[in-house]
């Protein structure tokens, strides 16, 4: 039995993930900004046999309620092993390109604010020498392209960040796992046209799952977008100035 912390609860990917979890038994301490989304998540969890659910309204890109998040987490569980850290926005990246405040304020949701709690989380988790912080970045993080460069920055620096973290923590008994999703169906993505290279919640769901169990480094879900990031990733810069993406 895991007893989790799900930042950014009311996400698709990170419901479906506490679904997978409540089936098993596990707790789950859920943190997101909508207090009757996180109630309703909750309720269902519970029907669907998790152990305990716990909720907390939470903004993460409030830095001085990160310490107390984990805290509330780790004594409504009584101990705290798995982190899920799922919280973000899709990037308007015409607004970004004209509105600076804006694009910062992007970066800081999706970037900054995720460094901020792998952190915090790492350093308890260090501190009792077990435990596993899995992070959503994206695929968008693997390459800069002009249609979500400001969205895919934020996640560039997430994934250099948890690879630095993996790398230290792992010395200590806590696995860091990068989760890289591609498209995924969800309601953040509702105004996207969707094509065969679309996956759903419940899919991306269980590779996090999985990898979480198993201990993995880094993970594309679904898994072609490794094979299609490394080609993108090896384009040349004169060409890649060239074409759209």
């Amino acid at each position: 039995m895991r007893k989790i912390l799900i930042v950014g609860a009311t996400s698709a990917m990170a419901e479906a993930c506490a679904r997978l979890w409540a089936q098993r038994g596990d707790q789950i301490f859920l943190a997101a900004r909508n207090s009757q989304q996180l109630q309703s998540i909750a309720d269902d969890l519970k029907t669907r046999g998790a152990q305990r659910v716990g909720t907390k309204v939470f903004d993460a890109t409030d830095f001085a309620q990160h310490a107390a998040l984990l805290a509330d987490a780790t004594r409504f569980m009584e101990g705290l092993d798995t982190v899920l850290i799922a919280h973000g926005t899709l990037s308007d990246q015409e607004r970004a390109q004209t509105d600076v405040n804006y694009a910062l304020g992007e970066i800081r949701t999706n970037g900054t604010s995720v460094v901020a709690l792998m952190s915090i989380a790492g350093e308890q988790l260090a501190a009792q020498g077990r435990g596993a912080i899995a992070v959503i970045s994206s695929v968008a993080g693997d390459r800069g392209r002009q249609s979500n460069y400001v969205y895919g920055s934020a996640k560039a620096l997430v994934s250099a960040f948890a690879s630095g973290l993996r790398q230290r923590l792992s010395k200590k008994g806590v696995h860091v796992i990068t989760i890289k999703p591609g498209f995924v169906d969800t309601p953040m993505t509702a105004h996207l046209k969707k094509g065969a290279l679309w996956a759903k919640p419940d899919q991306v769901a269980r590779d996090i799952s999985q990898a979480i169990d198993k201990g993995r480094a880094v993970v594309y879900t679904p898994g072609f977008w490794r094979f299609i990031m490394l080609i993108i990733k090896h384009i040349p810069e004169f060409v890649f100035v060239k074409i759209s993406l």
